[in-house]
């Protein structure tokens, strides 16, 4: 589900109660753990987490003229998620966290490449996607994305 809001707020003002209080604490937990140079911004209809032009004036390959996605929240039809798109491009990442996840949650991980599903807002690891949220850098994320690029 795309939001049409413009802001955060407006974005989390939309959200059914039970979904804007664990949206709002995965906000709160990725700001505080993201490194230094990710913007927040609304991407693609969600709260988004984006390598700024003014670091990397590329921009998304698929659009240019748009910042580099790392990472989003939203709240979908049936469930929350939280994308991550270094979890699709680095395999020890996928493996730390898969790992990290089994220990940490008791029900079974529900996730697509870079999409991680969360249909019971009380089941959300925040303490570990906030940690996930601190593994990458904006640097590391350009360097991995352009090597992907390049072998395509």
């Amino acid at each position: 589900m795309t939001s049409k809001a413009k802001t955060i707020a407006e974005y989390l003002d939309a959200l059914p109660s039970e979904r804007k209080t664990a949206v709002s604490k995965l906000q709160k937990c990725i700001k505080k753990k993201l490194p230094k140079g990710f913007k927040e911004e609304i991407s693609y209809g969600m709260i988004g987490y984006v390598v700024p032009q003014s670091l990397y004036p590329d921009g998304y390959h698929c659009n240019p003229e748009l910042p580099l996605p790392f990472m989003s929240i939203a709240s979908q039809k049936n469930f929350i998620a939280v994308y991550h798109m270094g979890l699709y491009a680095d395999k020890k990442l996928l493996d730390w966290f898969t790992n990290e996840y089994s220990k940490t949650v008791k029900s079974k991980l529900d996730m697509g490449k870079s999409c991680i599903r969360f249909k019971k807002p009380e089941e959300i690891p925040y303490k570990l996607i906030g940690e996930l949220a601190s593994k990458v850098s904006p640097q590391d994320w350009i360097s991995t994305y352009e090597n992907i690029l390049k072998k395509k």
